[in-house]
């Protein structure tokens, strides 16, 4: 790494322990900041600003638009305009309050990502009220906890998931008393609801309550609260963060600045393709910025077989993904290069080293190898619909050897993210072209201070010569509490610090590399404090691994997994060494479980783990662990307390016979 590279600068000083208090790095910010955070965007101090100045100046570019279905068979994307949303989102605005709804008040959206889903945002950004997005995949359970903590008095809600919605009664009806459909209503629906004391409206016919009258827009204040964003939560109930307008107008400040730095800057002519879960804080963030340049939105069909078909179709220029999507783009591949045949193999591999090597000298990937690009990497790029510059990844951490893959075969800047709900999504980002920021998350944004703080139970010392401990932020991007838990808030937001929970690693040149997670860490038998999501990294680099969830406890002396093989992989090896029958089978034969286990222990002693680090009996589950069964939060990190009850006769189980066998494998 060349020495003069550093994207960070110090503000204030490091801070030695005191009173019980850990020990505190310093405070460094983006150098892309030396004269200050980016300016406030003139004349926008809300959301309903971002949208409306939108409007203004670009009332005929397309906005929102969905694919058109004839005879079940998806067609070309049919666009409303941003004047048209206009239109709608007033008349909208005009029956919420029709209905009683003033401002300050609870509107629940309910659904996968649509154009009403937006519509539904904008209108209650338009008066004031508080959009309470709920997951498109969360359970009734869920649904109702939120609709009676945020005391939702009006839910918009898909067409298909109005009977989920109807589950939540009769608890939730002390609160919720409207419900209005993304589509129609059934006249069977309409009786239910009636029974169960609510009044619910198809989207057209609640569009004409408000027809004829006119509410004045009440005056939107930067520190407003504009959202209650629950997030999913690995373990407990969802947590209601609080979001101000002032948090999201300021990251979508800092990604045009971010962006104008490197000549990418967003236009009225990007397109995106709306997919990731609105409700979550990456892709509304995402979206925010799209608005505020007279950008183009394009839902998927809600299907993730599908997503590719859509994105050939809509060829957007920008692609938001979760590393889960990302690795099924790079298995797709990684297929398809297996039965290309000998000699597509050697002139991918030949293209893939020569370019990849250019871009580690410095080149652009532009620059890195065009003749390439144009012969062997094209394809993967159609493959995407033929228009992407950039792929953002964010929500979970991206393996080093996808992003590095995708940097080079994707023809466009491929950037990883990280960020939280409760600091409205982008805190860290990697620059384009810059290799030497792989498998991390890139550098500070430039509208927030970072700092670490020691982690004395866990060794991570922020004042150490490579300075580790958990991140903490600053800044107009936070959240501004947690919804009626005060006591949660104080515990997390400290002096305008919000301690994260995630331990990250400065490196040199100040992009900053997440290596562990501040609860994830148990005590076993012999008091030796292990630090699993850590672990799990390690162990998920085996090639014949999908995904691994690592368990130990106080109980026990040593540490179990269960995994998700390779299916791809495991077969190849039962081919190869006589086993025989399905994936299923596969994975109940002790051979392929001694021969996982090996190749884990492997991994174990190759980074140098500690004995008791090492696993010492494996389960293979074919099924992927899935948010169906309850396993996966909606960004796909593991719920371990539902991990444990879901495997915990397969964990009794492979600790008995671990310990009569010592080192068999259950």
């Amino acid at each position: 790494m060349t020495s003069q590279k550093r994207f960070i600068f110090e503000v204030e000083a490091a801070k030695e322990a005191t009173d019980g208090k850990p020990s505190i790095g310093p405070v460094y910010r983006s150098t892309f900041a030396k004269d200050g955070f980016p300016n406030p965007i003139d004349g926008i101090d809300s959301c309903w600003d971002i949208f409306r100045t939108a409007v203004e100046k670009y009332p005929n570019n397309r906005m929102l638009g969905r694919r058109e279905i004839v005879n079940n068979k998806a067609g070309k994307y049919e666009w409303k305009t941003y004047k048209e949303v206009y239109d709608i989102v007033l008349k909208l605005g005009n029956s919420l309050r029709s209905c009683g709804i003033e401002e300050g008040g609870k509107c629940g959206i309910y659904g996968a990502n649509c154009p009403e889903w937006i519509i539904s945002m904008e209108a209650c950004n338009a008066h004031g009220l508080y959009c309470v997005p709920f997951y498109d995949t969360l359970g009734s359970g869920a649904v109702e906890f939120i609709i009676s903590h945020a005391e939702v008095s009006i839910a918009f809600v898909e067409e298909k998931k109005i009977p989920e919605l109807f589950k939540t009664c009769p608890n939730s009806t002390k609160y919720m008393k409207t419900v209005v459909s993304f589509g129609g209503v059934k006249s069977e629906q309409k009786e239910e609801a009636e029974k169960l004391g609510l009044v619910i409206h198809a989207w057209d016919e609640f569009l004409k309550l408000g027809e004829g009258k006119q509410y004045d827009l009440p005056v939107k204040k930067k520190s407003d609260i504009c959202t209650i964003m629950y997030t999913s939560g690995t373990t407990g109930d969802p947590k209601g963060v609080l979001m101000s307008n002032e948090s999201i107008v300021t990251i979508t400040a800092g990604v045009r600045h971010f962006l104008a730095i490197f000549n990418e800057s967003l236009t009225e002519k990007d397109v995106y393709i709306s997919y990731l879960p609105l409700a979550h804080v990456f892709d509304r963030a995402v979206e925010e910025c799209i608005i505020h340049v007279g950008g183009s939105i394009g839902f998927w069909r809600g299907d993730v077989k599908l997503l590719i078909e859509d994105l050939g179709e809509l060829k957007p220029s920008i692609f938001c993904a979760v590393p889960r999507v990302l690795e099924r783009v790079y298995t797709g591949l990684q297929q398809k290069l297996s039965v290309g045949g000998f000699f597509k193999k050697k002139v991918f591999n030949v293209a893939f080293s020569y370019k990849f090597g250019n871009m580690k000298k410095g080149q652009s990937h532009v620059e890195a190898a065009p003749f390439c690009d144009k012969l062997v990497f094209n394809k993967v790029k159609q493959g995407l619909g033929g228009n992407v510059r950039i792929i953002l990844s964010g929500a979970a951490p991206l393996a080093s050897h996808i992003e590095s893959f995708l940097r080079v075969v994707a023809c466009c800047h491929v950037l990883q993210g990280y960020g939280l709900t409760e600091s409205c999504a982008g805190t860290f980002v990697t620059f384009p072209d810059e290799l030497d920021m792989l498998g991390t998350v890139g550098p500070p944004v430039p509208n927030v201070d970072i700092r670490l703080e020691s982690v004395p139970d866990m060794e991570y010392d922020a004042l150490g010569s490579i300075p580790r401990g958990e991140i903490c932020i600053r800044g107009k991007t936070l959240f501004s509490g947690y919804h009626k838990r005060e006591d949660l808030t104080k515990e997390v937001l400290i002096d305008g610090w919000f301690h994260t929970g995630d331990v990250g690693e400065w490196q040199p040149d100040g992009s900053m590399k997440i290596i562990d997670r501040k609860k994830n860490i148990f005590k076993l038998a012999q008091g030796e404090y292990v630090a699993v999501e850590n672990l799990e990294n390690v162990y998920g680099q085996v090639e014949a691994i999908d995904s691994i969830w690592v368990y130990g406890n106080s109980f026990e002396s040593f540490l179990i997994a269960v995994a998700n093989p390779s299916q791809q992989t495991l077969e190849r090896w039962a081919a190869e060494n006589g086993v025989n029958g399905d994936f299923d089978s596969i994975c109940q034969n002790t051979k392929a479980k001694a021969f996982l286990l090996g190749e884990l222990v492997k991994t174990a002693k190759e980074r140098k783990l500690k004995g008791f680090e090492i696993i010492r009996a494996v389960h293979l589950e074919p099924v992927p662990f899935d948010i169906e069964r309850d396993l996966l939060t909606p960004t796909y990190k593991k719920k371990r307390p539902q991990l444990l009850k879901y495997y915990q006769n397969v964990i009794d189980d492979m600790y008995k016979t671990a310990k009569e066998g010592q080192a068999s494998v259950q």
